[in-house]
């Protein structure tokens, strides 16, 4: 049970809704906490394939609660290390689910909320969405999201939204990266469940072993290890029994059964 958060379960797909609307889904403890369980929950979950993140109200996620911000930065040095590393530590569980992700962002995405975009596997914005890495403004920087962020963005864009604070229109979001499509906000929900069908015709494991080639070729230069990385990866699964099936399914003319 959680109090900032709902799930609701369609087949095999998972939404997560951020409830907290009064507050335009802003992070404090209790939502970190709530939505780090609620991310190790959902990857346990074997009935589930696809996870999507969204927000009630008029706001994804508006980031830190700024109350919540000030008396952290108040606490001692430790204290206020050891309450950083939650926040880090839920985005990193999300980024490295095994399961692929989709942001649902129809209003702002601010700081935090930015990274929690970022984090996913896919962005769909809303026209009228916006984003900011917003942190700047109140004397602190986008740590936590910033390697999401730059990962989606790159080094260079970042120079310019992590300096000037600036917000971005789901438009412009989707020019350099940090949105994959910007649709209307009536077909929005059209939109994800689009995608999810797309995502629940690939492999569940073949997924997951796709998002950690992803994660581990991204920064690495094209060397023989690398090369002989690619091949050691592809082989693991091409011996395996959900790649069996799917390509015995695609030769059969039939769906395959992921099971």
């Amino acid at each position: 049970m959680f109090e900032t958060l709902e799930i609701f379960r369609d087949g095999q797909v998972a939404t997560i809704w951020m409830n907290r609307p009064e507050r335009h889904n802003a992070f404090n403890a209790q939502v970190i906490a709530e939505l780090t369980q609620a991310f190790e929950a959902l990857r346990a979950d074997e009935s589930v394939r696809v996870v999507v993140l969204a927000g009630r109200g008029k706001s994804f996620s508006a980031g830190a609660d700024l109350n919540w911000m000030k008396a952290a930065g108040e606490a001692g040095f430790e204290d206020n290390v050891a309450d950083a590393r939650k926040l880090a530590a839920m985005l990193r569980v999300l980024a490295e689910m095994p399961k692929p992700t989709i942001a649902r962002v129809h209003g702002a995405a601010l700081g935090g909320g930015m990274g929690l975009a970022a984090a996913c596997d896919i962005c769909v914005a809303a026209t009228a969405a916006s984003f900011a890495a917003s942190e700047v403004k109140f004397g602190l920087i986008p740590s936590a999201i910033g390697p999401y962020v730059l990962r989606a963005i790159g080094a260079r864009q970042a120079s310019r939204y992590f300096l000037t604070a600036e917000r971005i229109c789901a438009d412009r979001a989707v020019e350099i990266g940090l949105a994959h499509e910007a649709v209307e906000a009536n077909d929005l929900d059209r939109a994800v469940a689009t995608l999810a069908e797309a995502l629940l015709a690939g492999g569940p494991q073949a997924q997951g072993a796709a998002k950690a080639l992803i994660r581990d070729m991204a920064a690495h230069s094209i060397d023989d290890s690398l090369v002989e990385e690619t091949a050691r990866r592809i082989a693991a699964l091409r011996g395996g029994g959900e790649a069996w099936e799917g390509l015995s399914a695609f030769l059969d003319k039939r769906p395959p059964r992921w099971g």
